[in-house]
């Protein structure tokens, strides 16, 4: 059983004319409302891909019975939710310019009560978006962790992370956030990834690199048509810890995360083109050659 941990959200993402500084505007061209949050995203994608997942999130009195709710339980997500009755579901307001380019606004909501919840015990577990509180407590009590600050880190504090990453086994993160946690701690990038056994670099679309045991493996991007690039790091994140739990190597997962990821910029909405693992196999045989075998599994 894989968990995970952090935001479950509606994302209204919107593609416009440009991105704008202070006191300036810019044109609306399309706007999709869909389902987000970067760890129901990734909750999603396990589940579509056909592995075991939970949900560790917080919502807000609009969720239960809601669309969103009726697809998890479709799809057989088990949820283990903190409800605030009172506030709103997580919402993320996305700006994508022509360029790829993104701005975020994210009104917490429902999320704020991951500041005074316990955090669970957990033996497998992807720590999301999240109060970063509650992911150090998260970080310390579990077994295999791996940690994603994502668009979150702006919260963390150079203890929050210390904390954090004296406790994980994976660290993935793109490549500004990489720079940011460098600049909250004021070490060098080298000294980052030998704070943790394994660190994950994404790229976008240069693909990814894989750090472990001192060794440095770079996985290409799958190259297709992007319409829409919301949501590709969480799409990589669920192939990567579908793939990683079942026994895969961490090469492999990543190269499974990558082919994953690619699908899901081909659509609008972070969960809107995830694969089933057939469909993510045939695409990866394209890509790599012939698709690996597992190791014994890991979760």
């Amino acid at each position: 059983m894989i968990h995970i941990v952090g935001h479950t959200a509606i994302d209204h993402i919107c593609q416009v004319s440009h991105l704008p500084g202070p006191n300036a505007s810019a044109s609306v061209i399309e706007r999709t409302i869909a389902f987000g949050g970067g760890a129901a995203n990734i909750a999603v994608g396990i589940a579509v891909l056909g592995g075991e997942v939970t949900l560790i999130s917080a919502v807000g009195g609009d969720f239960t019975g809601s669309d969103y709710d009726k697809r998890m339980k479709e799809l057989g997500i088990i949820q283990q939710f903190f409800v605030a009755p009172d506030k709103h579901t997580a919402t993320a307001f996305i700006f994508t310019s022509p360029a790829k380019d993104q701005m975020t606004y994210f009104e917490w909501g429902a999320s704020l009560l991951f500041e005074r919840e316990e955090a669970p015990r957990l033996p497998f577990v992807h720590m999301a978006t999240a109060d970063p509180g509650f992911n150090v407590q998260v970080a310390k009590k579990a077994g295999f962790a791996s940690f994603d600050p994502g668009q979150d880190i702006h919260r963390y504090t150079a203890d929050n992370l210390k904390e954090i990453l004296s406790s994980i086994t994976l660290l993935v993160a793109n490549h500004h956030e990489f720079q940011a946690m460098c600049n909250t701690l004021g070490i060098t990038r080298s000294e980052l990834i030998s704070a943790v056994p394994m660190a994950i670099e994404t790229r976008g679309g240069d693909g990814c690199v894989l750090y472990e045991n001192e060794r440095e493996t770079s996985i290409p991007a799958v190259r297709v048509q992007s319409i829409d690039p919301t949501g590709a790091g969480d799409g990589f994140r669920a192939g990567f810890l579908t793939a990683y739990a079942a026994g895969y190597s961490p090469a492999d997962a990543c190269r499974i995360g990558t082919v994953t990821a690619s699908f899901v910029v081909e659509c609008n909405g972070c969960q809107t083109g995830i694969p089933g693992w057939r469909l993510m196999i045939s695409r990866f045989e394209k890509e790599f050659g012939s698709f690996p075998y597992p190791g014994p599994k890991r979760a």
